[in-house]
């Protein structure tokens, strides 16, 4: 039997400022990483990719994360 499409799917969000610096050599943190949040969204109603502000512990600051690809 074939398996219907859910509508509310798993996404991964991933600190968009994080990534950006990542590739800084000059970076003095104690540990340097990046953010990533685990939520779920409706297809339906945010069938465009999902940006939300969440704290990034490597930042230290309130920022961008955005949806990534699996």
């Amino acid at each position: 039997m074939a398996k219907s499409k859910d509508v509310r799917v798993t996404i991964i969000l991933e600190c968009t400022s994080c990534v950006r610096n990542g590739l800084n050599v000059n970076v003095n943190k104690e540990s340097t990483g990046i953010s990533r949040y685990i939520t779920q969204k409706n297809r339906h109603n945010t069938p465009s990719r999902l940006e939300l502000k969440k704290f990034c512990p490597y930042c230290y600051k309130h920022t961008i994360h955005g949806e990534i690809k699996k």
